[in-house]
């Protein structure tokens, strides 16, 4: 069974930072790319940033600037550098691993207060 889990989430004001941790159990060699997304109260889950296997990474244009996706060197770990927060990017994040199959985490609770 493959796990995933994020850590790093909490309640910060606006203009704060606050750094993601998404860990899997998945071998590296196994996996095509981690990303990360998000889910407000009453609202779709959506994309916030990926990162491939080769190194690649996407952002989603709400975020552009202020948050960076990378990776530690064993290819199984990622993190999620969120900086000059705002109140909209309040929401629970979720990590996804991809490899032929999709696993998601638990997600993580990220609060902006103004």
């Amino acid at each position: 069974q493959v796990h995933v889990v994020e850590s790093g989430g909490g309640l910060v004001q606006a203009g704060g930072s606050l750094r993601l941790s998404c860990a899997t159990s998945e071998r590296s060699f196994s996996i095509t790319s981690m990303g990360w997304y998000r889910q407000a109260p009453g609202k779709q889950r959506e994309f916030v940033a990926d990162i491939t296997s080769g190194g690649g990474t996407n952002y989603a244009d709400s975020v552009k600037g202020r948050f960076t996706i990378s990776r530690d060197r064993a290819g199984n770990t990622i993190y999620l550098q969120m900086n000059s927060l705002k109140p909209e990017d309040t929401a629970v994040y979720y990590c996804r691993v991809t490899t032929t199959l999709l696993y998601w985490g638990q997600g993580t609770q990220v609060t902006v207060s103004s």
